[in-house]
């Protein structure tokens, strides 16, 4: 514990260089006085953004949205209202200042009243909304995965860290206590030397090509497309708010990273937590024989094996040690032997940052000035395994990686795919 509170000092407070002092809190440490409540705007408000509302809106004041979607706003706008207004009916309600919203995303940074922003826009968006968001002095909550690009994710961190703002990834996984009791067994030797990490996980990303579609009313396809490769509208990439579905963009590589960066960022983060490997990655990377979506090896420089490979368990991370095997996801949180994960992580041992809350810890982090949970760099450090992963799919090939100068070695065509895919006009920062 007198490790955890050291590194909580030199890493918190003092590395972002600023605290934040409540206006005032009253009526004891449970209660927070509408004048103390963080004010957020929610850039992007799809389908992502309605379940983060829910995990907001109790917390803080939710006073602005921007989407290119107007349909998908309003929805979003109503919802909201609804709530707040249901709230003051019963009694429960505080004075709630209403909701503004925007097409540009840049109207919310514009907002003296607002401290923080809620990122859930695809993934080709989130490094030049995070940039813009960090240099306008906002605290940032950025969907998973962090980054799109190596390069995005490393330029995220560094105006993240000049501007002195609060940024959370949002992998809530680590949140969550099946997560944290898997990793400290892990730390504390429960499996004893680990030889392998099996992520079981889908496929990498494609390219996109879907058929045109007419365009439905309400959305600005420019937009949308903002700094990717244009190609005409595809209800598949959008869809509409009536659906109420996931979004396909994902699949595709101009404007995601497949299901090794979607569930990838979730599963990939907790093996690299676990191993301590949050400032680091692996050093190789073997991609199988042929076409094979699954099969990939990461090599870490201890000698540990991360496969992405299907173990018949979806969605999945299967530790392998000396003294058995641990398997953990959301519902599963089991070992071979049984009584590994039965243990309880003794008060000397390593113990890792405890949040029962993944929005709340973001907030919090906001008043104390200490790095929440899943900072962004440890965000970048997961969705840069995502990415090279990726890399080494779409080259098929071996690729010696330095997680430290972030480069390959000696290999310019995959040091090329680190950088963002931007269309003419658009750059980082």
């Amino acid at each position: 514990m007198k490790q955890r509170r050291k590194f909580l000092k030199q890493t918190g407070a003092a590395a972002l260089g600023f605290t934040i002092v409540p206006r005032f809190v009253i009526g004891g440490p449970t209660y927070t006085a509408p004048s103390d409540m963080i004010n957020l705007g929610f850039i992007g408000t799809g389908k992502q953004s309605r379940g983060l509302q829910n995990s907001f809106k109790e917390k803080a004041n939710i006073i602005a949205g921007a989407d290119v979607d107007a349909i998908k706003l309003n929805f979003f706008q109503s919802l909201l209202e609804k709530h707040y207004a249901a709230a003051r009916k019963d009694g429960k309600g505080r004075d709630y200042k209403g909701f503004t919203a925007y097409e540009d995303y840049k109207e919310i940074l514009s907002r003296k009243d607002i401290d923080g922003v809620v990122i859930a826009t695809p993934d080709h968006w989130h490094a030049i909304q995070a940039i813009d968001a960090s240099n306008a002095g906002k605290h940032v909550y950025c969907e998973k995965p962090l980054a799109h690009s190596v390069e995005e994710g490393r330029a995220m961190v560094k105006a993240a860290r000049k501007n002195k703002i609060v940024f959370q990834t949002g992998s809530m996984q680590r949140s969550w206590r099946n997560f944290r009791h898997a990793a400290e067994l892990v730390r504390n030797g429960y499996l004893g030397k680990i030889s392998e990490v099996l992520v079981s996980v889908g496929d990498p990303p494609i390219k996109c090509d879907l058929q045109a579609q007419p365009l439905r009313p309400g959305l600005n396809w420019d937009k949308w497309i903002g700094p990717a490769y244009y190609r005409e509208f595809s209800a598949v990439l959008a869809p509409p708010v009536e659906e109420d579905i996931f979004p396909k963009w994902r699949d595709y590589k101009e404007y995601g990273g497949g299901m090794v960066s979607d569930w990838g960022a979730h599963m990939f983060d907790i093996a690299q937590w676990a191993l301590g490997m949050d400032n680091s990655g692996p050093v190789k990377f073997i991609p199988s024989a042929g076409n094979a979506k699954r099969g990939l090896e990461m090599v870490y420089d201890n000698g540990t094996v991360m496969k992405h490979v299907d173990f018949g368990r979806s969605n999945t991370v299967r530790f392998i040690g000396e003294k058995g095997r641990l398997d953990v996801s959301r519902s599963i949180l089991d070992s071979d032997p049984a009584n590994i994960v039965s243990a309880t992580i003794q008060p000397n041992e390593t113990r890792l940052y405890e949040s029962n809350d993944h929005y709340l810890d973001w907030l919090d982090c906001i008043k104390t000035g200490k790095l929440p949970i899943c900072d962004v760099e440890i965000g970048h450090r997961t969705s840069s395994v995502c990415n090279v992963a990726n890399i080494a799919y779409e080259l098929r090939r071996p690729l010696d990686w330095n997680p430290e100068k972030e480069k390959f070695k000696n290999d310019k065509e995959a040091d090329a795919l680190l950088k963002p895919m931007f269309r003419e006009g658009w750059k980082l920062g």
